[in-house]
């Protein structure tokens, strides 16, 4: 304990030890030592040590605290003093007294950097440092946290792959957010700001693990934008998160984050007094929305964060802050180039961007104020960089705006009491500030791009010069400026005007042979172009030469040859003479090859340090790059190759009207061909039902048949003829109405004759009663004997009489004959009811015929169908012929089609063959029909 008491700055009576021999000691006591109190206290020693012998106590100590932590985890202060110690090994930081920082700085870099390589490369070291931040102990996590980071800041990938692998290692990090002691909560925001750093994995880990959900939690407990430190460390996270991950942006979007971040930008109406925290803090916010809505992202999910933007009114908000008073310059162009980027290519957005008004007397479109900044040459170059951009956004895609932009130049539109924003960009791109006239024709170009119903509109604007001189085009106007800044200066600050000019003129003019002739018209344009592209001058103006060539192609690529005197072929020998193609294609490329273009082709946010870097527009190398090509070969085609190509042109263009007619053919006999097979499946259908009905009724009728002869032979006609009528009226579907309702009459008046004949019945029993009674009581025995057949027919009636009968008793046989008699003439009345129902039986027989000669009909009616079924597939099978001839006859076109292309090829013209995929895919399609 004395030789601890004299490390840790106790009196010592012996002579002085090194460092190293200290830092020895204290390892040795570490090691050997069994007793937990001399241990705590060797490693407090070591940590006390470790920042002013840090080499000394990290290469000798290491391996003993790692021990420390693997062997004495249940002693919280040892375990808290061993991660200090290691803490203060690998950190980077030091210490203020320490003289000659930068080389301090390097010495320490160094350092932590080899010491965060010894300690990583055991993976079971970084294990056990992840399974220490489960420890609730303050001494334990706290130094846990700190320690994680450091590794993280000197060796990121490698402690990033080690803890991907290790089960629950993320989520035992995102568990720091949620302690209650705000200092390991702000260091567990800064240890995964270093965790997700360029590492897609775990940025997606962590995003699932619901660090979105918490951390909005954080920003809007600290209070938002008026929020500390907390809250910058939080937006970091999520910009990390976010920034180049399209999987978190739409996990983002689909959890309905968007809209939790409107209350963000919720800014009081006394804006005075902004903390640098709000500023930097309102700055992150704005630059997370541009990560969800910027143009590099996916266009699917930039669309739809431009819509939840609009729908949660998130753009509402953000343009309340632009056009509010007192906010600081730079929040107000990073919210100008925030709202660029939420409403670039949303229709829905740029309507209600142009329906934004300023708060001013009279009231102001919002674009009008930001082009009054854009040419303002008292502005900071950055706002009106982001002015420019906002422009560019709200035209891009946007064919209203660019409609409503140019209507505002248009002589019968303007408004001499109120300023437009055509006349801004007029007025910048004539004043003397060439950074106003670079802005301004770049802007007027966006209004042309993609539009040609805008380029032949901005023809009719016209211009006043001065008193007394008649008004010129706007043309007209922009070629004048550049013959004349080119007598006045040819450097410095008129190269940028000039090249914005030159922009706006090759843009204007691009697919638009109308623009072309009125730039032709004039006697001094080509002179001018010629002799600028002609002339050796400095590296400067070479640019200004390409661009010259640029244009003077598009004269050549565009030319309608409407002007006698400027012809495509006039022109390329007017080049050849004066120029020379080698020289032309070569100061053509000189624009694809400057160092400035190629930086403006990486994004369209145009940013630059200085103003005199803005030469090149994004959307002007887009173009520059396809027409190179083309100008190149239009300029290098001979007059010879020009009328093979027209003739070969034509020729092609006749072919391609033989083939439309073909195919125009070809469709409308193929549908017809569909018809014809909806008739056929519709008839084939109808045919089936028929059939279908007809196997039933004979089935049925058939059974009927049967049931009728069973109940003929049984004896019950009227019975059987009742049944087999009523299952006939079921099955006769196709009787009309008149039918049905006579069948059922006749049902009515059998039932009734049924009744009748079961009346009579009864009542010929009760008379067969009365016989057998007078039977019985003749003393004579004399009987009498009607007898009638199964058929209703009385055969004879016998009356025996005895001989030998008394005289006294002829009275009563008298009686007796007289009620025989009576008895016969009802059963001939029941006789004569017998044969009315034989004849009623009849004419439900004849009813049975009329329906078989119905079925017979049916059956004919189906013979029909089948007979037209047959011709309707014998003409299926001629078209199927003439659609075989038509493709010959293509076949024929298409090869001599070719031959046209291999002459073209071989004459060295550029031969598309999208026509010639579009009719093979059309001709299989139709081969596919057709089979």
């Amino acid at each position: 304990m004395n030789f601890l008491r004299g490390v840790m700055g106790g009196q010592s009576a012996g002579p002085q030890t090194s460092g190293a021999e200290t830092v020895q000691k204290l390892c040795d006591r570490v090691a050997s030592s069994t007793l937990l109190d001399d241990r705590r206290d060797a490693v407090r020693a070591l940590k006390a040590l470790s920042k002013k012998y840090r080499l000394e106590v990290g290469s000798q100590a290491m391996e003993h605290l790692v021990n420390v932590l693997q062997t004495d985890r249940s002693d919280s202060e040892i375990i808290g003093y061993a991660l200090d110690t290691l803490c203060n090994l690998i950190s980077n930081e030091v210490e203020e007294e320490e003289p000659e920082e930068n080389a301090q700085k390097t010495n320490s870099d160094d350092l932590a950097g080899q010491f965060a390589e010894i300690f990583i490369k055991q993976q079971e070291n970084l294990t056990l440092l992840l399974s220490l931040l489960e420890e609730f102990d303050f001494h334990v996590r706290w130094p846990a946290v700190k320690l994680l980071t450091a590794l993280l800041k000197n060796q990121g990938q490698q402690v990033q792959q080690i803890i991907l692998v290790s089960p629950m290692g993320v989520s035992r990090m995102m568990d720091l957010l949620a302690d209650s002691r705000e200092v390991i909560r702000n260091d567990g925001l800064l240890l995964l700001q270093q965790l997700t750093k360029a590492n897609a994995a775990i940025q997606k880990i962590v995003a699932f693990e619901n660090a979105f959900e918490r951390l909005l939690d954080i920003i809007t407990e600290e209070g938002m934008s008026d929020g500390g430190i907390v809250v910058e460390d939080c937006l970091l996270l999520l910009l990390n998160l976010m920034k180049n991950n399209s999987s978190n942006q739409n996990f983002f979007k689909e959890g309905s984050y968007i809209q939790r971040m409107k209350p963000w930008f919720e800014v009081a109406e006394d804006n005075s007094g902004w903390s640098a925290q709000k500023v930097t803090n309102l700055h992150l916010m704005l630059q997370l929305v541009r990560v969800l809505v910027s143009p590099v992202n996916p266009p699917g999910a930039t669309s739809s964060c431009q819509k939840s933007a609009f729908q949660c009114g998130l753009l509402q908000q953000l343009c309340t802050i632009l056009m509010a008073t007192g906010v600081p310059a730079d929040i107000l162009t990073e919210t100008i180039n925030t709202v660029s980027e939420v409403i670039r290519g949303s229709q829905v957005n740029q309507d209600y961007f142009a329906s934004v008004n300023a708060p001013s007397n009279p009231p102001r479109p919002a674009i009008v104020v930001l082009l009054m900044s854009m040419v303002n040459e008292r502005q900071p170059f950055v706002l009106r960089c982001a002015v420019l951009y906002c422009f560019q956004c709200f035209l891009y895609k946007n064919q209203k705006g660019q409609a409503e932009i140019v209507t505002t130049l248009l002589p019968a539109t303007i408004d001499a009491n109120s300023i437009s924003a055509g006349q801004l960009l007029c007025g910048g791109l004539f004043s003397t500030d060439s950074l106003s006239n670079w802005c301004a024709a770049v802007a007027l170009a966006h209004a042309l791009q993609d539009n040609s119903l805008q380029k032949e509109q901005l023809l009719r604007v016209q211009l006043a010069t001065s008193l007394g001189n008649p008004p010129v085009s706007l043309l007209q106007q922009c070629t004048n400026i550049l013959s004349q800044g080119d007598k006045i200066n040819r450097r410095g600050s008129k190269v940028q005007t000039r090249v914005g000019l030159l922009m706006l003129l090759s843009t204007w003019m691009t697919n638009c042979p109308i623009a072309v002739t009125h730039f032709l018209h004039n006697q001094t344009n080509v002179p001018f172009l010629t002799a600028q592209i002609s002339e050796n001058l400095g590296e400067e103006e070479q640019l200004v030469q390409g661009l010259c060539a640029l244009l003077l192609g598009i004269c050549i690529y565009y030319n309608e040859n409407s002007l006698e005197n400027y012809t495509k072929e006039k022109l390329k020998q007017l080049i050849e003479k004066r120029i020379g193609k080698e020289i032309f294609i070569e100061k053509l490329a000189y624009i694809s090859k400057h160092e400035l273009y190629s930086r403006a082709g990486q994004k369209p946010q145009p940013s630059y340090n200085s103003p005199e870097q803005m030469l090149f527009d994004h959307e002007f190398t887009k173009l520059v790059k396809e027409l190179e090509v083309l100008i190149t070969k239009a300029v290098q085609k001979s007059s010879e190759d020009e009328k093979k190509e027209e003739e070969v042109k034509k020729s092609l263009e006749q072919h391609d009207s033989i083939v439309n007619q073909y195919k125009e053919l070809i469709r409308e006999q193929d549908m017809q061909l569909n018809e014809l097979k909806k008739q056929v499946t519709t008839l084939t259908n109808q045919n089936e039902q028929s059939q279908t009905t007809i196997t039933q009724q004979t089935s049925q009728i058939q059974q009927l048949r049967d049931q009728y002869n069973l109940l003929k032979v049984q004896g019950k006609p009227l019975e059987s003829q009742h049944h087999i009528h009523n299952e006939a009226a079921q099955i006769n579907g196709i009787q009309p109405k008149a039918d049905a309702e006579e069948i059922g009459r006749l049902q009515e008046e059998i039932e009734k004759l049924k009744k009748q004949h079961d009346q009579l019945e009864g009542q010929l029993a009760e008379k067969e009663s009365v016989i057998d009674k007078l039977r019985t009581n003749q003393t004579t025995g004399n009987a009498a004997e009607v007898c009638t057949d199964a058929a209703g027919e009385q055969t004879q009636l016998c009356k025996p009489i005895a001989v030998g009968e008394a005289a006294s008793g002829d009275n009563d046989s008298a009686s007796a004959s007289m009620k025989i008699s009576e008895l016969e003439s009802r059963l001939a009345a029941l006789d004569d009811e017998n044969q009315k129902l034989k004849d009623q039986v009849q004419l439900l027989t004849d009813e049975q015929k009329t329906l078989n000669q119905q079925l017979a009909s049916t059956n004919s009616t189906v013979a029909i169908l089948e007979t037209d079924k047959r011709k309707l597939q014998q003409e299926v099978t001629e078209s199927k012929k003439e659609q075989d001839d038509l493709l010959v006859l293509l076949a024929d076109q298409d090869q001599k089609i070719f031959g046209f292309k291999n002459k073209l090829k071989e004459l060295g013209e550029p031969v598309e063959d999208e026509d010639d995929l579009e009719s093979a895919d059309q001709e299989d399609d139709d081969d596919d029909e057709l089979s």
